[in-house]
């Protein structure tokens, strides 16, 4: 297989040299997708919107890297602006971990501000107070007044739990851990099929926890397999066994990871959904990079049993830095070919997280990455 050391340094200079370009360009914006190459601004349209702290954690990611205070001055004025969804209970979900570890969470670790570590454990509480005891489950959107959501879960939330990980460890509270744990058994038991293959929503009867429906969410339908869930489910139980040493978490990642590699398209390409017809040519390159390090993270704690994870994530990353990667100075966006949803009307397009794992796995590789889950 692929020398991925010395190949990732290689990525990493043309990642280095365009994104000396493009902080110039997006230093104070905080940006979701682009056009015509140029990256938009989410500062004023939504600014509690779920990616709103990938630009900040590839700032951070950045100047771990290489020092350079425009990296820095970037991340934390997103961080700042963030404030504002911090304190607008409409705008706090599930996604908080999303949010705040690529941001204040960096910060306190590279800088041990009290200021981002007073907005990390406040994101926490907030994330913390979302756990529905009858069910196990965090709560996932807002956005239902009438509570017809108020039973809804979903496996991206896996990624978030680790802010609760972060909390129990920094304050010395168990109860942070014990409800992500609560959480994380509960998509075992509820999320991951026999086959490893993975449901996107599952929705509980908010009084009684009952196991109501699972619903296709992002996918093509009720019983598909988006890609971009099975993505989040990988990493976030890796993340999970990481923080609490418990190898059941191993396991569940690795039966969800096998599926993956199964049904990846043989060149390398992932697919929108993995059930979707063989007609349909779309692709999110965002799962491609999300999985990747996951299963670079499989193979650092598995050893020799995780060789065959390390070899999928360079197949994975290979086709991405080779045949779906921009690295053109002039435009603000590096992976292309990413799809929010089967059923948007608009696919294959930019978007911010599939830089920012692109990045996270590339720095993986090399040994250079901070860590921030």
């Amino acid at each position: 297989m692929y020398d991925g050391a010395n190949w990732a340094k290689e990525t990493i200079v043309k990642i280095e040299k365009k994104m000396k370009e493009v902080v110039k360009r997006s230093c104070h914006k905080i940006p979701y997708t682009t056009t015509d190459g140029i990256h938009d601004d989410w500062t004023e349209k939504n600014i509690c919107w779920w990616t709103n702290g990938f630009w900040g954690g590839m700032m951070w990611q950045m100047y771990h890297l290489t020092g350079d205070e425009s990296y820095r001055k970037a991340a934390i004025e997103v961080e700042e602006k963030l404030d504002a969804n911090l304190l607008n209970h409409g705008g706090m979900d599930h996604d908080s971990g999303f949010k705040w570890l690529p941001t204040s969470g960096a910060n306190y670790r590279i800088t041990g501000s009290k200021e981002a570590y007073n907005r990390t454990l406040l994101a926490a509480d907030n994330l913390a107070g979302r756990i529905n005891l009858a069910g196990g489950f965090i709560r996932a959107w807002n956005d239902a007044d009438d509570g017809s959501k108020a039973g809804w879960a979903i496996i991206d939330c896996m990624m978030n739990i680790p802010l609760l990980y972060w909390a129990s460890e920094q304050t010395k509270d168990p109860r942070y851990e014990q409800i992500a744990k609560l959480h994380a058994k509960t998509v075992m038991e509820n999320f991951i099929r026999q086959d490893g293959s993975v449901h996107h929503i599952v929705e509980f009867h908010p009084v009684t926890g009952e196991f109501i429906t699972a619903h296709g969410g992002q996918g093509i339908e009720q019983g598909s397999s988006w890609t971009r869930g099975q993505a989040w489910a990988i990493y976030g139980f890796v993340l999970s066994n990481i923080h609490t040493k418990d190898a059941v978490y191993l396991e569940t990642a690795g039966k969800v990871a096998d599926y993956f590699m199964k049904n990846v398209r043989e060149n390398g390409a992932v697919p929108v959904d993995f059930k979707q017809p063989e007609s349909c040519p779309w692709e999110d390159s965002t799962a491609a990079a999300i999985a990747a390090c996951g299963m670079l993270e499989m193979a650092r704690l598995m050893g020799d049993e995780g060789k065959k994870y390390y070899d999928a994530a360079l197949k994975l990353l290979h086709f991405l830095v080779e045949n779906r990667c921009n690295w053109a100075k002039e435009t603000d966006h590096i992976v292309e070919k990413c799809t929010a949803a089967y059923h948007d009307k608009e696919h294959e397009f930019s978007i911010i997280y599939g830089d920012y794992f692109l990045i996270e796995a590339m720095l993986k590789l090399t040994g250079q990455e901070l860590f921030i889950w």
